[in-house]
Protein backbone atom coordinates (compact mmCIF):
# COMPACT_ATOMS: atom_id res chain seq x y z
CA UNK A 1 0.00 0.00 0.00
CA UNK A 2 2.93 2.67 1.00
CA UNK A 3 4.41 1.86 -2.07
CA UNK A 4 1.05 2.73 -4.03
CA UNK A 5 1.08 5.58 -2.62
CA UNK A 6 4.38 6.70 -3.33
CA UNK A 7 3.62 6.05 -6.99
CA UNK A 8 0.96 8.37 -6.83
CA UNK A 9 2.77 11.33 -5.39
CA UNK A 10 5.26 10.78 -7.90
CA UNK A 11 2.83 11.14 -10.43
CA UNK A 12 1.58 13.82 -8.97
CA UNK A 13 4.22 15.60 -8.79
CA UNK A 14 5.92 14.72 -12.30
CA UNK A 15 2.69 16.01 -13.67
CA UNK A 16 3.39 19.48 -11.80
CA UNK A 17 6.54 20.23 -12.89
CA UNK A 18 9.18 19.53 -16.07
CA UNK A 19 12.59 17.96 -16.35
CA UNK A 20 15.96 20.66 -15.29
CA UNK A 21 17.71 19.95 -17.89
CA UNK A 22 20.93 17.77 -16.94
CA UNK A 23 20.01 17.29 -14.00
CA UNK A 24 17.75 14.99 -12.13
CA UNK A 25 15.52 18.16 -11.08
CA UNK A 26 12.03 19.26 -12.07
CA UNK A 27 10.94 22.75 -12.07
CA UNK A 28 7.36 23.45 -11.42
CA UNK A 29 5.45 24.04 -14.17
CA UNK A 30 4.80 27.83 -15.42
CA UNK A 31 1.55 29.31 -13.95
CA UNK A 32 1.49 26.28 -11.75
CA UNK A 33 1.68 26.35 -7.83
CA UNK A 34 2.38 23.41 -5.44
CA UNK A 35 1.19 23.16 -1.91
CA UNK A 36 2.27 20.30 0.45
CA UNK A 37 0.32 19.10 3.43
CA UNK A 38 -1.34 21.90 3.50
CA UNK A 39 2.08 24.13 3.92
CA UNK A 40 3.60 27.01 2.33
CA UNK A 41 2.37 26.84 -1.49
CA UNK A 42 5.69 27.32 -4.25
CA UNK A 43 6.33 28.48 -7.25
CA UNK A 44 9.26 28.96 -9.60
CA UNK A 45 10.48 25.98 -6.85
CA UNK A 46 12.79 23.28 -8.37
CA UNK A 47 11.86 19.63 -7.19
CA UNK A 48 14.00 16.45 -6.28
CA UNK A 49 12.07 13.50 -6.03
CA UNK A 50 13.28 9.74 -4.64
CA UNK A 51 11.78 7.15 -2.89
CA UNK A 52 12.84 8.28 0.27
CA UNK A 53 12.20 12.37 0.10
CA UNK A 54 11.42 14.78 -1.57
CA UNK A 55 13.51 18.23 -1.99
CA UNK A 56 12.10 21.51 -2.79
CA UNK A 57 14.09 24.16 -3.46
CA UNK A 58 13.43 27.86 -3.95
CA UNK A 59 15.34 31.18 -3.91
CA UNK A 60 14.66 33.24 -1.25
CA UNK A 61 16.46 36.89 -1.66
CA UNK A 62 19.27 35.67 -3.47
CA UNK A 63 19.65 32.75 -0.39
CA UNK A 64 18.84 28.68 -1.67
CA UNK A 65 16.14 27.60 0.80
CA UNK A 66 15.97 23.22 0.65
CA UNK A 67 12.72 22.18 2.58
CA UNK A 68 12.73 18.56 2.88
CA UNK A 69 9.98 16.09 2.72
CA UNK A 70 9.67 12.15 4.31
CA UNK A 71 7.43 10.75 1.00
CA UNK A 72 6.20 8.38 3.25
CA UNK A 73 4.90 11.06 5.36
CA UNK A 74 3.35 13.10 2.07
CA UNK A 75 -0.85 13.41 3.19
CA UNK A 76 -1.80 15.91 0.08
CA UNK A 77 -0.17 17.47 -2.66
CA UNK A 78 -2.72 20.63 -3.82
CA UNK A 79 -1.86 22.02 -7.41
CA UNK A 80 -2.75 25.63 -8.38
CA UNK A 81 -3.09 26.78 -11.97
CA UNK A 82 -4.99 29.21 -14.00
CA UNK A 83 -7.81 27.70 -15.35
CA UNK A 84 -7.79 28.46 -19.43
CA UNK A 85 -10.69 29.98 -21.00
Amino acid sequence: MAESNLQAWEKVLEYASVPLHGTMSRKIRKGVKLQINEGSIYEDAVLFISDLFLRVTVDADGVSVNTYYDMKAVSSIRTYSTKEQ
